[in-house]
């Protein structure tokens, strides 16, 4: 698909994989093998588990629903059959015991109504087998059992909400899916930009890979620590307010250890400064350029409460920047990451450094592209692109 001073260096951890959910049985679908199917009973509950499998490592987007009364939080656990270890988790957390593998919810997502779901996501290693678990139980109770799950307590924090966008783009200054470019060189309303510093990425108008449409932006980014390459709109954003985003994303590379962006945004009460969205440790991340600050804290904790940007597949991406509190959310699809979304309530190992800064941010311009700070090429293509001050849709 699609400043200069020294910056921080952060601390790599372990990424927790998104997961993707389902309300049928047990699925098995792996990178390089035929997918394979295991359905169990359903009484109190039913879990849904889809592993990607390499050699070595997996990650398994599981969905727990609860089939009986409803719940406030939930315990899910099962038992590994071959030699798995469970190395981070995505949305819950996750602990393991010899074969034996506890998960709990993330507090948002503990309150389960009767047919309500949630879903988390598992990574981690393995050297002969990895075998699809069957054993599992919510709150004690089987899954393929009689009785439903009991409550077992309170839930610490209320499940955030997501806003009921529309699709269309409505009123939104920004909209649109590049068809009017003309030639393999950005113009018109989006112009090439290299904040602070070039080097070899490039920008180009791409006719051969689109979302929709037939053409989309295509970022060449390449690794360094100046190599900024964006295309940029000349629109005006400094009075839209609050700033709702949506993007269509593909890109080739997974995101890596190291700090990347691909989203920056020029930001007056920063001064002019970048407010950047990226990645670093394989998830994605907010980044304040003026005290290098990042949402979620780069702790094993904080990336556990972000997600990957998947390789090789358009992504819907959507933001929301509040003008007025500084309230941040962060949307991957229709499923909100609770790592990026910043509510003005401090979270441990999630956020507190991110409100040590308490002025709310103020983005004027959109640039797409690409900048590292050390390592880390990309291909990215962008397309079908929206900036509103109502939220808009995938």
């Amino acid at each position: 698909m699609r400043i200069l001073v020294p910056r921080l260096r952060h601390r790599s951890w372990v990424l927790a994989v998104l997961a993707g959910f389902s309300v049928v049985g047990l699925l098995l679908a792996g990178f390089v093998a035929a997918p394979v199917s295991s359905a169990a009973a359903d009484s109190g509950c039913r879990v849904d588990y889809t592993v990607n499998q390499w050699s070595g490592g997996y990650t398994a987007a599981i969905k727990v629903t609860n089939l009986g009364p409803a719940v406030s939080s939930w315990r899910l656990t099962w038992t590994y059959g071959g030699d798995q270890q469970v190395t981070s988790a995505w949305n819950a957390t996750a602990s393991q015991s010899g074969k034996a593998v506890t998960v709990t919810d993330a507090g948002w997502n503990g309150a389960l109504a009767t047919g309500g779901s949630a879903d988390f996501g598992v990574q981690g290693t393995y050297q002969s087998a990895n075998p699809t678990p069957s054993d599992f139980a919510v709150n004690g109770v089987s899954c393929g059992g009689a009785t439903a799950p009991t409550d077992p307590g309170t839930p610490t924090t209320t499940p955030p909400t997501t806003p009921p966008p529309s699709s269309g783009c409505g009123g939104a200054v920004i909209c649109t899916g590049f068809e009017d470019q003309s030639g393999t060189t950005p113009s018109g309303a989006w112009q090439f930009t290299a904040p602070d510093c070039q080097g070899t990425g490039t920008v180009t108008v791409d006719t051969s890979v689109a979302h929709s449409g037939g053409k989309s932006i295509r970022v060449d980014g390449k690794a360094g620590y100046c190599n900024h390459a964006f295309v940029a709109t000349t629109a005006d954003l400094s009075s839209v307010g609050p700033v709702y985003i949506r993007m269509w994303v593909r890109h080739t590379t997974a995101l890596p250890a190291g700090h990347v962006a691909f989203v920056s945004m020029p930001d007056s009460s920063q001064g002019g400064k970048a407010l950047r969205i990226g990645g670093q440790n394989g998830a994605l991340q907010w980044n304040r350029e003026i005290d290098d600050a990042t949402l979620p804290a780069q702790s094993p904790t904080g990336v556990a409460q972000s997600a990957p940007l998947p390789t090789g597949s358009w992504q819907c991406l959507r933001f929301m920047v509040d003008t007025s509190n500084g309230h941040l959310d962060t949307w991957l699809g229709d499923q909100q990451v609770p790592g990026l979304h910043q509510d003005g309530v401090p979270t441990a190992d999630i956020d507190q450094q991110w409100l040590s800064r308490t002025t709310a941010p103020r983005p004027t311009g959109l640039r797409l592209g690409w900048e590292s700070y050390g390592g880390g090429d990309d291909t990215l293509w962008f397309d079908d692109v929206a900036v509103g001050s109502a939220p808009i849709g995938c």
